[in-house]
């Protein structure tokens, strides 16, 4: 149907509407089991509903709206039935200007999406800082359990939340920067939330074996990925044991596979009883070395590996004692949230549910979100972490802006917080220098509700830094909509 006349897109909104309340209700009464605090309830309706939207093309619609004035639906992720309702409201007006007008949302009504998600985000990640309202989350080094004043200057540059990587140290170590965090706090009137991460099912590499005069794998090299120990007797100058050896035996022929963070990259060539066959496709031009606790991914694999191993059932005895925050690594399907959640609940029997930060960094995991995002919210305060380094491994880097979109997208619908993550500032904080593109992808996390920076010589210089950048760009962006302060820059233009 034309939608060039108002009559017509009238029409069309009509139906658009009520296509998404009937699927999006479909979608809600398959996740009411899910619902079991009560607070999420309203705005797992909006996720439903927004899944709803989006399954149609709503470019034509788009176009039509806007010589009218009217919401383009660009920012209708956090409220869509309001939008749609005062899009039909003004249409109804526009097309029948004698009739009673149409009940319109009030602003309380349209402003309900991003006061929940405002919520949502202060129960999981505390309130904000004065002045900025991204926070800023930083992965402790050792140092801040030897140093309580290296504590203080985190907090005094900026810091917000601290992460605690629990594939790291020990619980002497983690009880240590827990104690000197929240001291520095204390005395500064600060609310500072502990985040401990567990380690999750990291698949890398084991025992290595190379020939004898060079260890660098090019493109064009085959590798053995052993199900056991390396072998020299066998035909293969390179080969690679796996420290999780059960995840192999999911690979099938013909899917890839890539080794310390894409730097290796192939296919598997062959399935041999002694292990995979890596055909090697492509390294940097100086080739890369085959080394030892590299991670290895499997994009085109399904792995069915618990995403708690024995190690992070041990940290969790620790962090749901702890901790303020539990990070979920590897996560990839709504049951292994569930298995979280159970675990937790046994350790902190009476207690109020603790909130759980999901990990994003697979294909499944992307696939699976709407689902994994209900399971958890449903039941425990909830947040996103875009974990870009492993998933940009897994969807191809030239997808990572594309899927790191949608998933931002998909979160403000859902009014969870989404924490941006993996090499933020990275030659700032672990050499001194930024570059310049670093700047840029500062300044878009903003659209998030946390910015993580990982731990490095310079880190109290590259929180200060992203503090600046952080509350400069608030004035000019929310989420995705601009923030059209005046422009102090060309204010003598006449």
């Amino acid at each position: 149907m034309p939608v060039e006349t108002p009559e017509a897109l009238l029409l069309e909104v009509r139906a658009l509407r009520q296509r998404v309340a009937d699927e999006g209700a479909k979608i809600l009464a398959r996740w009411e089991p899910q619902l079991t605090r009560t607070e999420y309830q309203t705005s797992a309706a909006n996720l439903a509903h927004y899944l709803a939207l989006r399954r149609v093309d709503l470019r034509p619609i788009q176009t039509a709206l806007q010589p009218w004035g009217l919401s383009s639906l660009g920012r209708c992720e956090g409220r869509v039935m309001p939008t749609l309702d005062a899009i039909l409201a003004n249409l109804e007006t526009i097309c029948h200007p004698g009739r009673t007008p149409v009940p319109r949302p009030g602003a309380s009504e349209f402003l309900a999406g991003p006061k929940a998600l405002a919520g949502h985000t202060d129960a999981v990640l505390g309130p904000p800082p004065r002045g900025r309202l991204t926070r800023i989350l930083v992965t402790l080094s050792p140092k801040a359990a030897k140093h309580p004043e290296f504590a203080e200057e985190l907090l005094d540059a900026g810091m917000d939340c601290a992460r605690i990587n629990c594939s790291q140290d020990d619980a002497q170590v983690w009880a240590a920067m827990i104690a000197n965090i929240r001291a520095a706090a204390q005395t500064r009137g600060r609310d500072c939330r502990i985040l401990m991460d567990l380690g999750g099912p990291k698949i890398r590499t084991s025992a290595v074996l190379t020939p004898g005069d060079r260890n660098t794998v090019e493109a064009g090299d085959r590798i053995l990925l052993t199900f056991g120990e390396p072998d020299p007797a066998l035909p293969f100058a390179f080969q690679a044991s796996c420290a999780t050896p059960e995840a192999l035996r999911d690979v099938k022929a013909g899917q890839g596979v890539s080794l310390k963070d894409g730097l290796i990259a192939g296919t598997v060539e062959e399935v041999r009883p002694e292990g995979l066959v890596m055909a090697v496709t492509r390294t940097p031009p100086e080739g890369q070395p085959l080394a030892q606790f590299k991670g290895i991914n499997f994009p085109d694999t399904e792995l069915r590996v618990s995403p708690l191993t024995g190690a992070d059932y041990a940290a969790l005895d620790f962090a749901a004692e702890h901790a303020d925050i539990v990070g979920y690594s590897f996560v990839q399907r709504p049951s292994e949230i569930v298995l979280l959640q159970d675990e937790l609940d046994k350790r902190r029997p009476g207690l109020p549910p603790i909130p759980i930060v999901a990990k994003v960094e697979t294909k499944l995991a992307f696939a699976n979100l709407p689902d994994i995002i209900v399971h958890a919210a449903g039941r425990h305060p909830f947040g996103v972490m875009i974990a870009r380094g492993d998933l940009a491994v897994e969807i191809g880097y030239e997808r990572l802006s594309e899927v790191q979109e949608e998933i931002l997208w998909l979160c403000e619908a859902a009014h969870v917080p989404v924490i941006w993550a993996t090499q933020v500032l990275e030659s700032l904080v672990k050499r001194g220098m930024p570059s310049r593109g670093e700047f840029t992808d500062a300044a878009m996390a903003t659209r998030a509700e946390c910015v993580m920076l990982n731990k490095g010589r310079h880190i109290t210089e590259g929180i200060r830094v992203l503090d600046n950048v952080l509350r400069r760009m608030e004035a000019h962006q929310f989420k995705k909509s601009p923030q059209l302060r005046p422009l102090a820059a060309w204010a003598g233009v006449r």
